[in-house]
């Protein structure tokens, strides 16, 4: 895996061992980050359920100011601190080794301009986790949410989605905050 932009453009990366870990694909992360642009600059972000930390330190490669990272796996988290160090973006990274619950707990308070949700296929009802993901969001802020592409997961109903995009067997969610039915009457 590869960097594909910004400071740290055609550095690589290296994947956790074994299957419980599902890089997202490099033309599909291009394609994300080409959709986010104008707001990864100086953005915070968390990526919960991070596996090598590709997302978020494609991020930063690209002008993230800092991201949080987190990941039940312990391979996976040696990983992503290991790519972190090698990509100078270890004074801009906070590594949580735990499931994404208490991550989310010792967060909360916290904003997040971007939340990055790249959960095991198998996972589709994701509405316990965007709920909480909700509540660390900020007012424009941004959650996207990889999923098997046929099967649109589940979310809490305070997010909405802005956006859907399809690559082969990968979707991509982009929600937001949802919006009360008289705000989208003045819009």
């Amino acid at each position: 895996m590869r960097i594909i932009a910004g400071t740290a453009r055609s550095r690589t990366i290296e994947a956790p061992k074994g299957r419980d870990t599902r890089p997202t694909l490099d033309r599909v992360r291009e394609n994300l980050f080409n959709i986010l642009q104008m707001r990864i600059y100086d953005s915070v972000c968390l990526d919960l359920f991070a596996g090598s930390g590709a997302l978020s330190f494609e991020a930063l490669s690209r002008g993230a100011s800092k991201a949080v990272l987190c990941d039940h796996d312990r391979n996976a988290h040696l990983v992503e601190k290991k790519n972190a160090q090698a990509l100078g973006f270890s004074d801009r990274c906070e590594f949580f080794l735990s499931d994404w619950r208490d991550a989310v707990n010792h967060l909360a308070g916290r904003s997040f301009d971007l939340i990055f949700l790249d959960p095991p296929y198998m996972m589709h009802d994701l509405r316990e986790v965007t709920e909480a993901c909700e509540k660390l969001l900020a007012e424009d802020g941004r959650v996207i949410v990889e999923f098997e592409n046929e099967q649109l997961p589940q979310i809490t109903e305070h997010l909405e989605m802005l956006d859907r995009r399809r690559y082969g067997i990968v979707g991509i969610g982009f929600y937001g905050h949802a919006k009360s039915r008289k705000e989208q009457e003045h819009a």
